[in-house]
């Protein structure tokens, strides 16, 4: 059928339209509209808070803090263990400045740095205990990357770590609180060679000081090993001496942890520790060992026991020549995203009367029921 002249007319002004709108490309609404973008150094920063609150029940019925317990001490108190708030910017290729603050504030901070000699006082006394660590960080164009820490840090021992919702019980272990320091201060490298080998070396004042105590250095060392995905092994070594105005006993540690994910829902863990110094021209050692296994029944339920033994002999880390043990079992709720609940009963056991009664009865043994609440949340600026 032939067109109609309208018809071809019609046609011919929508095919115009079409090449005119074309040509003359998007008008003035559809122009998009200038972005901003921020500074990459402002970029990628994770700021966030923790919330730690605990219950405990102590047999002895102690007064005032439980021996050989860090943070949760108290008897028959609810009591705030910790708050904290971080700023971590972890430094990159594109922007290769980072730092790394956590401000503490609580019981737990006032343990930490109970033993802090620093002749620093108004800050050390006051503000140490609310600075758990700050440091600045830069990612030199070496390889795949060696990244330079200088300033105040945690300690890289041990398999536990000060904040409780990252470790797999509430309660601290006897290797926590008695073979190994909480923080140090100094400079330390670190470089990932691959997906299975990373190294560490630090020099530092030493253990548990931002204000050296003698007039020499601490130097420490880490590999951490992942021959398969399933397996990681991690192994510290620090050496320097540790006593105030003694530059010649010389303290050492060895380290090792190892980390097995059998499954989706079971993990084992060990941790080992031996150190050894010189006292009045006497060596003196201490070591320990603990295990343990965590079973992630649900997404929501896992339960966590824990056996330790830590020998003593010669009172060098806890003021008495004895050899202790420890059996904890922890169930932990996730209740929703960072809020998690923590129950546990532990028994610590040793080979001298080193606990005491509320009347006074000096006893081997500490039994606790106790119950961790755990708030956490953190966001990253774009």
């Amino acid at each position: 059928m032939l067109l109609t002249r309208a018809t071809r007319l019609g046609f011919s002004a929508l095919l115009a339209a079409a090449v005119l709108m074309v040509t003359a490309g998007p008008t003035a609404a559809q122009t998009p509209a200038p972005t901003t973008s921020t500074p990459k150094f402002f970029q990628n920063i994770q700021f966030g808070g923790l919330a730690d609150l605990y219950y405990n029940y102590n047999n002895n019925e102690v007064e005032g803090d439980a021996p050989f317990r860090n943070f949760d001490t108290r008897h028959n108190k609810a009591r705030f263990s910790m708050a904290q708030l971080w700023a971590v910017k972890t430094p990159t290729a594109d922007s290769r400045i980072g730092f790394n603050v956590k401000l503490n504030a609580g019981h737990a901070a006032d343990l930490i740095h109970g033993a802090e000699p620093s002749t620093l006082a108004a800050f050390d006394r006051t503000g140490a205990a609310a600075l758990q660590q700050a440091y600045i960080s830069y990612l030199v164009p070496v390889g795949t990357g060696l990244q330079i820490d200088a300033g105040k840090y945690v300690t890289q021992h041990g398999a536990e770590v000060i904040e409780a919702k990252d470790n797999w019980n509430y309660s601290r272990s006897l290797l926590f609180a008695l073979a190994i320091p909480y923080y140090h201060a100094g400079v330390r490298a670190s470089y990932t060679v691959n997906d299975r080998l990373a190294l560490m070396g630090t020099v530092v004042n030493g253990w548990n000081n931002l204000d050296d105590n003698n007039g020499a250095k601490t130097f420490g060392a880490q590999a951490v090993v992942k021959p398969i995905p399933q397996l990681s092994i991690v192994q510290n070594y620090m050496v320097g001496p540790e006593q105030a105005d003694n530059d010649d006993d010389v303290r050492h540690l060895l380290d090792t942890t190892v980390t097995v994910t059998a499954t989706e829902k079971i993990s084992v863990m060990a941790n080992y520790d031996y150190g050894k110094d010189s006292l009045a021209g006497t060596g003196v050692s201490w070591q320990g060992v603990a295990g343990y296994l965590k079973v992630q029944a649900t997404p929501w339920l896992a339960v966590i026991p824990r056996v330790e033994w830590f020998d003593d002999t010669d009172g060098f880390m806890t003021g008495t020549s004895q050899s202790m043990k420890d059996a904890t079992i922890t169930g932990e709720l996730k209740l929703m995203d960072g809020l998690l609940w923590r129950v546990e009963y532990r028994r610590d056991l040793s080979d001298a009367p080193v606990f005491t009664k509320k009347n006074g009865t000096a006893v081997d043994s500490q039994s606790t029921f106790g119950m961790g609440f755990l708030y956490s949340y953190s966001f990253t600026t774009r």
